[in-house]
């Protein structure tokens, strides 16, 4: 017996496979396995992210060296030659600008991949793939500008005459947590942002404050050691104190540094966790 035009359609349809793509329920696969296999897109964004940074600029990357240098001056000025805070026999200059490096990268990449995902709407509303790899993405473009800041960090620690210890060897340590901080902290606050604008408004006051409750122009030792370890809840503490310690041969305060390492790997999860939780919800908002 023949079908009608109705049923032809009907059988077809209900002969058609239906395909979801949707983030896989494991957020340990979701944050390693895919960023991995979309290795290739996450370095061409960060190279697009470079290329759009110093796009029609006169001084390109020296814009990145400006900033940190010019903030060293003020800071030696007022805290190194008018506070005359003690840094541990290291000089001021030195010592600002040591952890202006690490700052300047956090700043930055925050900054940037908060931001990412709203910046890249019409992306994410067309094509699959891991959304996480945006945020990222903004991460690792910042480690061009961080590792020109090191370079000029090494130059004033040949003028300055700085030695070599075998505590440098530690210096990437406390590097890839400070990348891993920003990955974290940055991953959680592009999430938020999609949903919540007020982050865009709210978020160069909060790094403003961060850096003052951080010890960039200042040392620990200049708090009560009664309370260093209030000091140290702040996981850039343990990053910026480790950091100068390895570089100039200092003791190692134990605490802050482990302190540091537990916040940022909890920072980092916490992160994951909230950005796949809302990663499905990305598209209505944008």
């Amino acid at each position: 017996m023949n079908k009608t035009t109705n049923e032809l359609s009907a059988d077809s349809f209900a002969s058609e496979q239906i395909i979801k793509i949707k983030p896989v329920n494991n957020w340990f696969d979701f944050s390693l396995r895919d960023l991995w296999a979309y290795r290739e897109l996450l370095y061409f964004l960060a190279l697009r992210d470079i290329q759009i940074r110093y796009k029609q600029t006169a001084l390109g990357a020296a814009w990145t060296l400006l900033q940190p240098l010019l903030t060293m001056a003020v800071f030696t000025v007022l805290f190194g030659k008018l506070a005359g805070i003690k840094t541990d026999d290291i000089p001021y200059p030195l010592f600002a600008f040591s952890g202006l490096v690490l700052w300047t990268f956090i700043n930055t990449t925050i900054n940037n991949s908060s931001n990412s995902l709203v910046n890249n709407s019409n992306l994410i509303t067309k094509i699959f793939f891991p959304r996480l790899l945006i945020p990222v993405s903004a991460v690792i473009a910042g480690l061009v500008d961080l590792c020109l800041s090191l370079f000029v960090l090494i130059g004033i620690m040949i003028f300055y005459a700085q030695g070599f210890h075998l505590s440098m060897l530690f210096a990437p340590l406390f590097l890839l947590m400070t990348v891993l901080l920003a990955i974290g902290v940055g991953s959680f606050l592009s999430s938020l942002n999609v949903r919540f604008r007020d982050v865009k408004m709210l978020l160069p006051f909060g790094l403003q404050l961060w850096m003052f409750v951080s010890p960039v122009f200042y040392p620990l030792s200049l708090f009560p050691e009664k309370w260093r370890w209030v000091v140290s809840l702040n996981p850039l503490t343990g990053i910026l104190e480790g950091f100068r310690a390895s570089l100039f041969g200092k003791p190692f305060d134990v605490f802050a540094v482990a302190t540091s390492i537990v916040l940022t790997i909890s920072l980092l999860f916490i992160g994951a966790v909230v950005f796949k939780k809302m990663e499905n919800d990305f598209a209505d908002y944008l």
